[in-house]
């Protein structure tokens, strides 16, 4: 999240468009995409815990890497690629470890922490970062959150090591295709996923720079802006956090097309309307991305849940790369058509609500189209 909390910053001092500011996180996604696709696959072959535990070592190094050497435009998109290229262990496998050491009627709940404390992990990243802006700006952000994922893999290696290493045999290339065209519920839920993707990373990309420019409306300098931005978008991720649990648990309570529909339904309405309110208070506008975020980050673990329930588990592993590559695929252009949304409109000479109602709008076709295909999800049994 560190690039996110940084871009009004980015974009004043590197001198640079928001689509090529969008464009660094696009690269980390497109990255990412290939990654969760490729260690899904490994892990299949080699248990998800051995997979896991690769990535996470990859994933230290290549995030020292990117807090000591990203220094420019250049530089970061290539670092922040490689770090995106290093962590798809760090999902779709643990995904895969959750349902093979969880009780099926509590997989909704385990999976909701699973999700909840990636966005802890957003959380403190958008905090250090902000701190960071304060007292040594960008660099000192990169290098700061650059550094403690260490640490985060040495928590992780060790809270894994009890768990067995499990493998399954099966016909990846035969097996696969045919075991999709017989299972529809999974068909809708990987596009159902992807949707959700597009208008999720498109919110967490953007989210702090709609924050920061309502606060430069007031007559704050963009620096001080943005500090105060990822400061509150940090509550942000903590809500996020608290919406996977609950809706995960609440899913195994009432189903889980219900909360798909709902969630859904909620989070495409705050991504039609949101960005219109840039012109007013900061601090409301910060409130409504909370309630956003909530319902925006709501069905990303009853959408998991769902799938890892609907296919075997001989196939999920592979199955998860195929919806990852998609959804992350769709992730990655979100922001980057945001960015050429808002500044097409910028060089039209067109009012800020116009601006940033016009980019958020993009992502409210993703929350739209999810809805849809939570609707079209078979009934739970």
């Amino acid at each position: 999240m560190t690039v996110a909390g940084c871009i009004p910053v980015l974009i004043e001092e590197w001198q640079i468009g928001a689509a090529e500011a969008g464009s660094i996180v696009s690269g980390f996604y497109f990255a990412y995409a290939f990654s969760l696709m490729g260690f899904s696959w490994l892990g299949d072959h080699i248990g998800a815990k051995r997979a896991v535990e690769i990535s996470a070592w990859i994933t230290t190094f290549a995030s020292v890497s990117f807090g000591c050497f990203a220094n420019d435009f250049a530089s970061s998109l290539i670092f922040y690629s490689l770090l995106g290229l290093s962590q798809g262990g760090i999902y779709t496998p643990l995904i895969a470890l959750f349902r093979e050491n969880s009780e099926p009627n509590r997989l909704g709940t385990a999976i909701g922490w699973l999700i909840a404390s990636t966005s802890v992990g957003y959380a403190t990243s958008l905090l250090l970062t902000g701190l960071s802006l304060a007292y040594g700006g960008w660099q000192f952000a990169f290098l700061l959150t650059g550094l403690l994922p260490a640490i985060g893999t040495l928590l992780l290696l060790i809270v894994i090591r009890p768990l067995p290493n499990k493998t399954h045999n099966q016909n990846l290339t035969a097996g696969l295709w045919s075991h999709l065209r017989r299972n529809r519920k999974a068909r809708k839920l990987i596009i159902g996923y992807t949707a959700h993707n597009w208008e999720m990373i498109g919110m967490w990309t953007w989210a702090p720079a709609l924050i920061s420019a309502s606060f430069v409306f007031t007559g704050t300098t963009t620096a001080l802006a943005t500090q105060w931005s990822t400061q509150l978008t940090t509550l942000m991720h903590v809500f996020g956090a608290l919406a996977a649990y609950f809706f995960g648990k609440l899913s195994d309570i009432l189903g889980r097309r219900t909360i798909l529909i709902w969630t859904a339904a909620v989070s495409a309405i705050f991504s039609c309307g949101i960005g219109f309110t840039v012109t007013g208070s900061p601090y409301v506008i910060s409130l409504l991305v909370l309630i956003y975020a909530a319902f925006c980050l709501g069905d990303s673990p009853v959408l998991s849940t769902a799938l890892a329930e609907s296919v075997e588990p001989a196939y999920l592993g592979t199955i998860l790369a195929l919806r990852s590559l998609v959804g992350f695929i769709a992730a990655a252009v979100a922001p980057l058509v945001a960015g050429w949304v808002i500044d097409l409109l910028n060089d039209n000479g067109a009012s800020a609500m116009v601006i940033w109602g016009g980019g958020f709008l993009t992502f409210g076709v993703g929350g739209l189209l999810a809805t849809l295909y939570a609707l079209h999800v078979p009934k739970d049994r």
